[in-house]
């Protein structure tokens, strides 16, 4: 938690400093971090927020309710070898990004990751929670908003690792951990 000693005072509904708010771009589909006395905005929360609170706060008001529902369009995605997929991500410090919508600075270890996403894989393999239900609130993926849900991808538009993962599974199966330059996955196949 930052101390307000050191920081801005902190909304304490959101977490944020003073002078920042979230909002919403339409043209993303995403929230974003908006700080009014520079009319600046940027896709990561400001460092001196507190992560706990916002965490709770974007989990609470920023995540669809359930998982998105199929049209028909689906049938015909499904047809050009398209597969949908939610995953949970956990980010490192050695990650390509290491940012992500709840963090504006990844620091755990690699190994500190892995131990988080073997035990986000135990509780979703014994019915404790969905990994919708979880990515909400613990994946470093802004796809968070959306219970993780990717929406529908083919071959060569996935890092390989994830790629070669997510075409394995049947649908309604969930990988075991999956390592890739982003950071740890889990991956759920929901077509």
């Amino acid at each position: 938690m930052v101390s307000s000693t050191s920081s801005p005072s902190l909304n304490p509904a959101t977490g944020l400093p003073t002078g920042w708010v979230v909002k919403y771009s339409t043209s993303k589909v995403l929230p974003y971090y908006y700080y009014s006395p520079t009319n600046t905005s940027q896709w990561e929360p400001p460092r001196d927020c507190d992560h706990e609170i916002l965490k709770h706060f974007m989990a609470a008001n920023y995540s669809l309710p359930g998982p998105l529902t199929t049209d028909e369009k689906g049938d015909e995605l499904r047809r050009e070898g398209r597969i949908r997929c939610a995953h949970l991500l956990v980010k490192h410090r050695m990650s390509r990004r290491a940012s992500s919508w709840k963090e504006a600075e990844i620091t755990r270890l690699p190994s500190e990751a892995n131990n988080m996403i073997l035990q986000f894989e135990r509780r979703i393999r014994a019915g404790e929670m969905s990994l919708g239900d979880l990515a909400v609130s613990e994946s470093d993926c802004s796809s968070a908003r959306r219970r993780g849900d990717l929406g529908w991808f083919g071959r060569n538009e996935m890092q390989r690792e994830f790629e070669d993962a997510a075409f394995s599974l049947e649908p309604g199966e969930m990988s075991h951990p999956i390592e890739t330059v982003s950071g740890m996955h889990l991956i759920e196949r929901l077509e």
